[in-house]
Parts: structure tokens; sequence; C-alpha cells
């Protein structure tokens, strides 16, 4: 078969993705008014900014915002890792970035799964926040090992998708009618299944280790847990989403409110207590309920480089020294307020960002740089001066471990959280995942590098010269 007869992998993810906010649109309605809100405040922020509109416009990045979304699921085996990477290697989706949630007594290790050329990402920017369970992290030895077999037994891939993966490997693609087939299989290991695998006196064992490792351990599939839209006001949405009836956490996950967003803030709306089935060891079936899905949103800044990276981690310590944010959101307002003045230090436009070298930036001509003549300075910062060259953020594609924590959390209940020694060993799950994972700093760098000698070529005649 001709390479030019497959469907592209952007192609793929694009239809998964739409088919993933179909089906979770039917599983949880709530997801459905989130996203009417998200679109509204959307839309409200552009008209109130035209030159926020231009900017993305001209970056190509407008019409990315309303498609825009990632996903999060919780594996159980290295095996359920590794088959789940290749899966998402057929719709051009990459392992990017290891994050340790056990830092924040979350008891899994993680990466995203999502595209990472330039063009794949303005086609569509679908990206899967996919977590391995740590049964080493379970104290009890013996709910440990019951846990292993049980996550032994299952499969959560269908037959059809494990086949397609295959194909599409051996033949370098897949034809637009296996695509079609591979989108419908594979979207089979994601739908909620509402009969547990355990009965019900091992769901509340589970359930007492830690509620993460019921939701993992108990069922056929890692049931998407939540489906995220990007907003450009996250502020306007937390604070709409009563109005919608739906009751927002109490607190913005991230860094705070600021003229110039810098790398991600998430919020969310409580996870749904749903009824479910557990089987008794007799073969009949109890009624019981779980609480595990839910809906979330984000706003999406700039990604900072290791200095950034530095500083951001520094200041929101020192928030947190001040005021740690209660589950129950009673001390919202004072944390916000300590998060505020924590941040002051760094700064908020985006020539004192960049100047600062705390975040990456994509270079770009401006008119007179188009209209200009070959030009004999090669150096990026006199292009900027002489208003030949401009600069504008580059988005912040992946994910902040705490924040992904205090969302987890805030969906665990009140009471929910258990203390786990702090063991990151990125080792350990890339060996399960089967390959090494894309560092984030190098890849936003040579983003950046790139746009830089674009430039350069362009006025300094070199394309000419080639």
């Amino acid at each position: 078969m001709k390479e030019n007869s497959f469907v592209s992998a952007d192609d793929i993810r694009s239809a998964f993705s739409a088919a993933m906010s179909v089906m979770y649109r039917e599983e949880v309605p709530a997801y459905g008014t989130l996203m009417e809100l998200v679109a509204k405040v959307n839309d409200d922020t552009l008209a109130a900014d035209p030159l926020l509109k231009e900017r993305l416009d001209a970056t190509d990045s407008l019409d990315r915002i309303s498609e825009e979304r990632h996903g999060a699921i919780r594996l159980g085996t290295p095996a359920e890792l590794a088959m789940m990477r290749r899966v998402f290697a057929v719709m051009g989706m990459y392992p990017v970035g290891y994050y340790d949630l056990s830092t924040a007594s979350v008891p899994v290790h993680s990466t995203a799964f999502r595209p990472v050329g330039e063009a794949a990402l303005k086609r569509n920017p679908f990206r899967v926040f996919t977590s391995l369970l740590r049964l080493d992290l379970i104290a009890d030895k013996a709910l440990r090992a019951e846990a292993e077999v049980i996550l032994a037994a299952r499969q959560i891939f269908t037959a059809g998708a494990v086949e397609l993966t295959e194909k599409a490997e051996r033949d370098g693609g897949l034809d637009k009618a296996n695509a079609e087939r591979f989108v419908s299989e594979v979207l089979e290991t994601f739908r909620w299944h509402d009969k547990a695998n355990v009965s019900a006196d091992m769901y509340k064992r589970l359930h007492d280790a830690h509620r993460l490792i019921a939701d993992v351990v108990s069922f056929k599939g890692p049931h998407i847990n939540h489906l995220t839209p990007r907003t450009l006001d996250i502020d306007k949405v937390q604070a709409l989403m009563p109005e919608y009836a739906i009751a927002p956490k109490a607190v913005v996950e991230g860094p705070p409110t600021r003229k110039c967003p810098i790398l991600l803030r998430q919020t969310s709306f409580k996870a749904l207590e749903e009824p479910v089935s557990f089987r008794d060891a007799d073969g009949t079936w109890k009624a019981g309920s779980h609480t595990a899905r839910f809906g979330e949103i984000e706003q999406r800044g700039i990604a900072l480089t290791p200095k950034g990276r530095a500083l951001y981690d520094e200041l929101l310590d020192a928030s947190r020294k001040i005021v740690r944010p209660a589950a129950d959101g009673s001390n919202a307002r004072e944390y916000e307020a300590a998060l505020a003045t924590a941040f002051e230090p760094f700064p908020d436009t985006w020539a004192g960002i960049r100047e600062a070298g705390l975040g990456y930036f994509s270079y770009s001509l401006t008119e007179k740089g188009r209209k200009a003549g070959i030009s004999p300075v090669s150096d990026i910062e006199a292009l900027i001066a002489a208003g030949l060259v401009q600069f504008d953020a580059i988005v912040y594609e992946d994910f902040l471990p705490v924040s992904a924590a205090g969302i987890f959390q805030s969906n665990l209940g009140d009471g929910a959280q258990q203390d786990f020694v702090a063991s990151p060993n990125q080792k350990r799950f890339e060996s399960d995942l089967g390959a090494t994972v894309l560092n984030e700093f190098g890849h936003y760098a040579g983003i950046e590098q790139a746009s830089i000698e674009s430039c350069i070529r362009a006025l300094t005649g070199a394309i000419a010269a080639e």
C-alpha cells in the first residue's frame, strides 16, 4: 500500500479527540454545560481584547482554542502503559515529561502523551495525562498482592485495537476504513463501566488504602476521568460556574491571576457520585457507588525556562508556607492573597519575562521586517530593537504535578489525603513505558531557537545564499 493512501496521524488524533468529546458529553452531561460556558467566556474575552485576538490569529493559535482539550486516565500495570504508548503513537502522540505525584500524597507517577511538532500542535493539540498506579506505595502487602492479581486478569484493550495498532506499526499507517475502526475500537478503552471487577468488600479495602487505588483497580478499564477545555479567562469561568449550576472547587490551581499568564491554571467541579454494582463471591450483584469523574477547565500561559520554573516553584512554595489551601475551601481568600503577594517578584510583562530569561518565545518578522531589504545584522536583540522582529509567548503544552495533585485531592473528598513517602522513579517508569520521555525544556528551547534562526536567515539573505 502506498504511503499517501494512509490517514495522517494528525487526522486520526483529531477524529479520536472529537469522538471522545461526544462520548464524554453523553456520559457526563455537565461536561456539555461546561463546554458552553467556556465557549461564551472565550468569545467575550476575544471581543474585549482585539490585540489578543490579533496575536492568536497571527500565530495560527486562534482556531485551535475551541478544539483544544486534554483528558486523563490512570493505568494499573506496566503492560497497560507500554501498550497505551503504542496506541497513542498511531495518533501522533508521544510521552513528554515525567511527573511524580507521590510528593503530593497521590500514589502514581505519570507522563503526558501529546503531539510535539508545531504543525501537529496547531492541527489538534489533544493531550492525555496518563498515570501509572504505584502499587509499591501500598503499605499493606497482602492488599498489594491481591490488587496485582486483579489487575493482571483484566484486558483494557479490545482485540481490534491491538490488531490495528500492530497493523499501523507494521505497515506504517492506516487507510481510511481502518483508521475509523481504530478510533472506534480504542474509544472502548476509555468508556465508563458501571459494573466493578471486585466485590464490595474488596472495593472498601482498596478505597480505605486510597480512593485513587480503588478507582484504578476496581474496574474493567481506565475510564476517562475528565476532559478539559481551554479557556482564555479562568477567573471568569470560575465566577460563572455557579450560574450554570456547577459548583467549582474552592481555588484555582497554579499561579495567580496575571496580565501575562504563565504555565497552567486549572479548576474543576466536584467528582460525580455514580451508581455502580459489585459482584460478591456468590455471583450476585450488590448496588453501590463510586466517585471519580469530574469536569476540569484550564488556562494556558507561557512555557517557562529552567530558570523561570525554578522561580515559579520557589514562589509557590513560599506562598504555601504562609497559607496552604484547605480541601474544603475554608481559607480560599487567604490563600489567593498569599499567592498573589508571593508572586510579585515574577515579572508581569512579556518584555520583562524575556529579558530575565524566564520564558520561551517564538520570534517572527514584523511587517517592517517583511518589507526590509537584506540586512548585515544577525543579532536577534538588534533586530528586535530595530523593529524588524517581534516575539510571542510559546504556549506551555504540559502539566504541573502540584496542580494535578490538587485537582485529584479536591475530587477525592475532604478527608481523603493519605501520606506517601516521595519516591520519584523516572528510570522505572521509562522501563515500564518502553521508551524515554521527551524533556520539555529541550523541546521548547528547540522551538525558540528554530524561530530565531528563521528570522535571521530571512533578514540576512542566508536563504538566498544557500
